[in-house]
């Protein structure tokens, strides 16, 4: 569907991508299980890394399913109505950048990358499977997650352009901004002092 023929619809969906990127599942999950706020723990980022520092596997794999839900149904949702990929990669931007500055928490939120798995799994699963196997290697490897997630999203451009081109203008804005977002990892990185699982 071209964008000018809906842009109302559009919009609306960018909109319900931004709100459900603004719900920080980390927060109420370590709250209904009793554990420490992730936003006081290791890079202090309400993701799912620090909730495994607080609570373990279990409910840091729950925060990483519904934190990346809520950025593949509104990218589905785009796909369902026939939106072009440009248009998908709007509705993924917009929840990704819900996550990073939340309206439900005065803006103040995470890095956005399980948010952008769930969108990459639906807007281009080829890529976005093979950047999560680089980035789980890199974790087996050294144990830092920012590093993991700053090699994977930084390769992002590369294999999109190989294998799904049409998507490389997202993986581009996303390599770009979480990158940036990860700032204070790169310094403590460089310092040595970057957190490890």
């Amino acid at each position: 569907m071209d964008v000018a023929n809906q842009p109302l619809l559009l919009i609306a969906i960018c909109a319900l991508a931004y709100l459900a990127g603004s719900i920080l599942f980390a927060i109420p999950i370590c709250r209904l299980s009793g554990l420490t706020d992730p936003r006081v723990l290791g890079s202090r980022n309400p993701g799912a890394t620090n909730v495994y520092r607080s609570g373990g596997p279990l409910p840091a794999a729950l925060t990483l399913l519904l934190d990346a839900l809520k950025g593949a149904l509104p990218v589905w949702l785009a796909q369902t109505f026939g939106f072009s990929v440009f248009a998908q990669a709007m509705v993924a931007l917009c929840a990704v950048t819900g996550h990073m500055v939340p309206l439900w928490y005065r803006f103040q939120g995470g890095k956005g990358v399980a948010t952008a798995l769930g969108c990459g799994l639906v807007l281009a699963p080829l890529t976005t499977i093979l950047l999560a196997l680089i980035w789980l290697l890199i974790v087996w490897r050294w144990r830092i997650s920012a590093l993991a997630s700053i090699i994977a999203l930084g390769s992002g451009p590369v294999i999109s352009a190989l294998l799904e081109p049409d998507t490389l203008p997202m993986f581009g804005l996303l390599a770009i901004v979480i990158v940036i977002r990860h700032r204070n990892n790169l310094i403590r990185l460089a310092q040595g002092r970057e957190s490890r699982f």
